[in-house]
């Protein structure tokens, strides 16, 4: 294969351009990114004063084949230095808190936790987890991630937990948001044993199997529970970018936004605004719309397909007050959607990477996450809202949230447009036909990212392994 072409210069897009450079049987990879940098949604602020702030992804789990796999990844490019690490046992690891009823409430963590009753569920989560063995397999191909928990382990920890949990980690509704896409495992667990304690007990199959380099088994000896860069983790994207050029097989390109593509009988014609790139593959890393966009007509059943894998827009609020303002130590809180649509949670910075902190004096940073699902709901158009109004009313809920009154000394608005894609019910039939169409129709194509196969940092890098050993044969 002479010429393999990826179209995005995302985390995912980064990824499949490292394994690619990494096989003897590619003889170029020409990585091509629309905007005038590289990583994405792992975006990264370093302040003179040696502050850091995160604007995406603020800390990765290093658990499973996937977790392993970044961090094998991140060894092999020269990162391990860099590595800030938390324990299991550090407060930003045992403590995470949910704000319901207009205050906040530490959710129960280990076994004691989970054998009593704590505010704001009114039995012990044990109850629900000693039933749920009994409870008989669904029959649905797919179900809601609300319903699929609310029938398993009760309405109150899905309306509560589960909601606030969603809301975090995909910015969406639980009660759109397929289990079978979203989490997998639960989903395998109930097919497979019946029940999801006892596949987590007993394993549900469908593991990957990554062999751990020594970043990865000193993270399991010392029981990490995540881990962040020293320069914050838009340092990852940067070194991966890095590596590749010097790895002498790719060429990079900023501002080189896809126009069109084009099938000829020797693969890919890509159309570029100031010209046109030949490739034998393609990769692409692209948001499903966006590649939507750029197929050729002839290839419509892909095209309706991608375009209707929807996306949220998240507004991204780093604050930093002086001294230490927070009424507890933990993670961060989240928020669910019936106590307040607009506030998704408010991260805890300082907590977990206090190295992220300004070296002059004491002070605490926050991000306030906001919108997603809800954005247009409470906000109006992402297009036309203002980031005073933005600032406004993040400020508003560390005041009444955390009991913050001063105002921050400094902050910065994000607004991530379109940011994580929503993997609603039938997903995982769609990726299936759109993978299944482009089999079939011998399509020179592979498709890596968060619009496919899983929102995490640690899921979009393995699917750009994944994508380029279905390929080329295992990377070594």
């Amino acid at each position: 294969m002479k010429t393999v072409a990826v179209l995005g210069g995302g985390i995912g897009g980064l990824a499949a351009a490292y394994y690619l450079s990494k096989s003897p049987q590619v003889a170029k990879v020409i990585l091509l990114e629309s905007s005038g940098r590289y990583g994405g949604w792992l975006w990264s602020t370093q302040r003179l004063d040696g502050a850091v702030f995160e604007h995406g992804p603020r800390g990765i789990r290093p658990a499973g084949a996937v977790g392993w796999n970044t961090l094998n990844l991140v060894q092999d490019i020269g990162l391990e230095r860099e590595i800030l690490p938390v324990p299991s046992s550090h407060n930003a690891s045992k403590n995470r808190y949910l704000y319901v009823n207009d205050k906040l409430h530490k959710m129960p963590s280990g076994i004691w936790g989970a054998l009593q009753t704590v505010s704001p569920f009114s039995r012990p989560i044990m109850h629900s987890i000693a039933k749920e063995i009994m409870v008989k397999k669904g029959k649905e191909d797919d179900e809601s991630i609300h319903s699929f928990v609310s029938r398993r382990l009760g309405k109150e920890l899905a309306d509560i937990a589960i909601d606030s949990l969603c809301r975090g980690v995909f910015a969406g509704d639980c009660r759109k948001l397929s289990v079978r896409s979203c989490f997998p495992p639960l989903y395998r667990a109930e097919q497979r044993r019946g029940s999801i304690v006892l596949g987590m007990l007993f394993g549900s199959g469908q593991d990957q199997v990554v062999l751990p380099g020594a970043l990865a088994q000193r993270s399991r000896e010392e029981s990490w529970a995540q881990w962040s860069l020293l320069r914050g983790l838009g340092t990852l994207p940067e070194a991966l970018a890095d590596w590749v050029v010097q790895s002498g097989k790719a060429k990079l390109c900023r501002h080189a936004a896809v126009k069109k593509m084009h099938l000829s009988s020797s693969g890919w014609e890509i159309q570029l605004e100031d010209g046109t790139i030949s490739a034998d593959h393609v990769i692409s890393a692209l948001p499903a719309e966006a590649l939507a966009s750029a197929l050729p007509p002839p290839l419509e059943p892909l095209i309706k397909q991608a375009q209707q894998i929807s996306t949220v827009t998240v507004a991204v609020v780093n604050l930093e007050y002086q001294g230490s303002v927070l009424p507890v130590e933990g993670f961060g809180h989240l928020v669910p959607s019936t106590e307040d649509k607009g506030i998704l949670g408010v991260v805890y910075d300082s907590v977990p990477f206090p190295q992220h902190n300004s070296p002059e004096g004491v002070t605490t940073r926050l991000t306030v996450m906001m919108g997603g699902a809800w954005f247009q709901e409470v906000f109006g158009s992402p297009d036309t809202v203002s980031e005073e109004r933005l600032l406004a009313e993040a400020t508003q809920a560390v005041r009444v949230h955390l009991g913050v009154g001063a105002a921050p000394s400094w902050s910065k608005v994000a607004l991530q447009k379109n940011c994580i894609p929503q993997y609603y019910l039938g997903h995982w039939n769609r990726i299936e036909c759109m993978r299944r169409y482009i089999s079939e129709k011998n399509l020179p194509l592979s498709l890596v990212g968060s619009s496919y196969d899983g929102v995490s940092v640690n899921d979009v890098i393995n699917s750009g392994r994944v994508a380029v050993e279905r390929l080329l044969g295992p990377i070594t």
